[in-house]
């Protein structure tokens, strides 16, 4: 079976050499269709081997996406973004799923890189070369509707997911986000699909999520609710195979809209409906996380430990599990447990600013003072780079204490 990538590009420069390097050695074919690049992309595409194909952006994802799929040649198609690697202990696992004859589209876990919330999520990147498998959607496009059509007709077909990460994504970086301008294009793009698709869950939870994370938390909170109605009557009608993902977002991202108005409760109802949800589990760290601090802030300390300890146990690298775990330690005074969780958390997120900070209190507590200060000075440098007042404040702080 052969494998061809399959890519649109757009002045990705500087993050193309990584993407294309992390594939090279794994596809038959790479396709990179440029839509408008005035930097070097499309010659660096070239120089790793790719054919190179144009397209002029019309505002439509799905559009050029489809266009792309036009040139690939091979029996399965993989598709990733330029901000998107793929990991190497995942290529075993993908050649042998390819080898099945039973499956039409393999989901792939994400790795989103220093996301704030969901660090993990599922995405159909790599399914057969199929003649009526094609794009939805102008923004986030999806290959689900036509998927779901295919199996309507035949269902011999099957949907598979790999267990582990397969692509690295570091497109949700704060950075990554700002630099390309992302909120607005995304918000721009999806109110034009909403207005033809007022009732559709999928663009009801990633707008109303996009509308809660910009700070218009009843506009979010009014699509969401949407949203989830329009999936649970979907459910009922049993018009289409139940997408418990998009279920999961929308009680999740609830959770979140409820919080930022100050309602924890309603908060924690949403993120315990969405922990019920038959989805894989690693993508579910985001509501155990958020739900283990409502529950501390609430005073269930042992009901927030169980949410963290949960989430660890579903993903063993997860840092701010280790870190939220860290802080029901020192506020029981368990300091040496504190220290413990702090340092796994570093261990798994180097650049861990509270990490190291949280790390050094406990350490001069328990009298270890050159450990704390070799913390502290950690946690001056980290902060310099993203909070220079709280850098500036721990620097002082030191200084008072005679230790710097």
């Amino acid at each position: 079976m052969t494998i061809s990538l399959c890519m649109i590009v757009k002045n990705e420069a500087t993050a193309l050499p990584k993407c294309l390097s992390s594939v090279k050695n794994i596809v038959d074919e790479m396709v990179v269709v440029d839509t408008g690049s005035i930097d070097r992309t499309p010659q660096i595409a070239q120089e790793f081997g790719a054919k190179v194909h144009y397209f002029a952006w019309c505002n439509d994802f799905s559009a050029a996406r489809n266009a792309a799929l036009k040139y690939v040649t091979g029996d399965w198609v993989l598709v990733l973004d330029a901000d998107e690697t793929l990991t190497p202990a995942i290529v075993p696992q993908i050649k042998d799923a390819i080898a099945q004859d039973e499956y039409l589209l393999i989901n792939l876990v994400r790795h989103e890189i220093d996301a704030e919330q969901s660090p993990y999520s599922l995405v159909s990147r790599l399914f057969r070369n199929h003649p009526d498998i094609r794009f939805d959607r102008p923004y986030h496009a999806l290959i689900d509707d036509s998927i779901s059509a295919i199996l309507q007709k035949d269902p011999n077909w099957e949907i598979g997911y790999l267990p582990g990460v397969a692509i690295l994504h570091s497109g949700y970086q704060k950075s990554a986000i700002a630099q390309n301008d992302k909120h607005a294009k995304a918000q721009a793009t999806m109110e034009g699909f909403l207005a033809t698709h007022p009732h559709d869950p999928y663009v009801c939870s990633k707008l109303g999520a996009l509308y809660v994370e910009t700070g218009k938390v009843n506009q979010g909170m009014e699509l969401l609710k949407r949203g989830l109605n329009s999936a649970q009557i979907i459910r009922q009608d049993n018009k289409y195979e139940e997408n418990y993902e998009i279920l999961y977002e929308l009680y999740y991202h609830l959770g979140i809209a409820f919080n930022r108005l100050n309602n924890p409760q309603q908060a924690i109802s949403h993120y315990q409906a969405a922990i019920k949800l038959p989805i894989y589990p690693i993508l579910k760290l985001g509501a155990y996380n958020n739900l283990g601090n409502l529950l501390k802030e609430s005073g269930d300390i042992n009901g927030a430990k169980k949410a963290y300890e949960t989430a660890l146990n579903i993903d063993p690298s997860f840092a701010i599990g280790y870190y939220n775990l860290g802080m029901i330690f020192k506020g029981l005074g368990m300091f040496i447990d504190a220290i413990a969780a702090y340092q796994k958390a570093i261990r798994f997120k180097p650049k861990y600013a509270e990490a190291y900070q949280n790390l050094a209190v406990v350490q001069l507590k328990v009298g270890n003072v050159q450990a704390s200060v070799t913390a502290f000075k950690n946690a001056i440098l980290l902060h310099e780079q993203n909070n220079p007042p709280e850098a500036n404040r721990l620097r002082q702080g030191l200084r008072e204490m005679g230790l710097m």
